[in-house]
């Protein structure tokens, strides 16, 4: 009997389609699913939670705090409401019609909004959550049936075998370019969304939120050009009608929610009902140089 079938639903789901990508974190050896665990040859054993995820975190611990529960929350809020479905079209049309099998990971995944968009675009598909906050890996662990959630440092080493990977995605999240290049397929594509200046700028001076570097897209070009040369990059650009509670929402799911003025209830208050605020990113395609 496949080890992994002998998992129960609430805990096994997807593991067993993407431990053969998986690496032990201590030794590098390959993982397979046995009881509720992720093994390797050497012994080293990674317990599966009870909420389906599983962490490959080891040694000291990380410099990375991640999102928290509140701001997880706000976030699958807004995603829920259907106002950032144009960019998850987008990530999926990125995705769309694979090389098959594909194998698809989010990194700094949170939610796994967008690595769900990203597997229904490919209906063969396995996919892999990675963030290193808990309660994202507890919410992504859900995001799909066919998505498994890690527990990982992005900075680190990831617990991912070499060239294992047709899709990488990096979405208002960080990137690795030396291990997401290690990680991907020859052929695979690394699909990279960011903001642009005017993303959320109705709100930015009125409610003193982080504002985007003009120069935010010149240096991600530049951070990645000693590993991937780009295929193709295109501008999503619409206007959302948010309420009060869809604005606390998007200010509290991102890093405004660490920089928020003791006023920020009132500015917010003192705005129009509805308000018309532009979601603007720009989603770029790369392959391996």
């Amino acid at each position: 009997m496949n080890p992994a079938r002998s998992l129960d639903a609430a805990t096994g789901r997807p593991l067993d389609s993407v431990a053969a990508l998986l690496s032990c974190p201590e030794c590098g050896s390959p993982l397979s699913v046995w009881d509720r665990a992720l093994r390797c040859p050497q012994g080293h054993s990674f317990d599966i939670a009870r909420q389906g995820y599983v962490s490959l975190l080891t040694g000291a611990a990380t410099k990375m705090s991640g999102d928290t529960a509140e701001m997880l929350d706000a976030r699958a809020a807004f995603q829920a409401a259907g106002h950032f479905a144009p960019i998850a079209a987008a990530v999926g049309a990125a995705i769309a019609a694979p090389a098959l099998p594909a194998s698809i990971l989010e990194v700094g995944s949170g939610t796994g909004y967008y690595l769900g968009a990203a597997l229904d675009a490919a209906p063969a598909a396995a996919g892999i959550a990675l963030d290193v906050a808990k309660p994202a890996a507890r919410r992504a662990a859900r995001c799909h049936p066919r998505a498994a959630s890690i527990l990982a440092d992005a900075w680190r080493r990831l617990p991912i075998r070499d060239g294992v990977l047709t899709h990488v995605l990096s979405v208002f999240a960080p990137r690795n370019p030396a291990e997401v290049a290690r990680i991907l397929d020859r052929d695979g594509r690394f699909v990279v969304v960011t903001p642009t200046v005017r993303h959320l700028a109705e709100l930015i001076e009125p409610l003193a939120m982080v504002s985007v570097d003009a120069g935010k897209e010149a240096r991600l070009t530049e951070s990645l050009s000693g590993h991937f040369e780009p295929v193709a990059s295109s501008g999503v650009e619409y206007s959302m009608d948010l309420t009060h509670t869809d604005i606390e929402r998007v200010v509290a799911m991102g890093p405004s929610a660490f920089h928020a003025p003791a006023d920020r209830p009132a500015r917010i208050a003192a705005l129009p009902e509805r308000v018309a605020v532009t979601a603007s990113v720009t989603v770029s395609i790369y392959r391996p140089r």
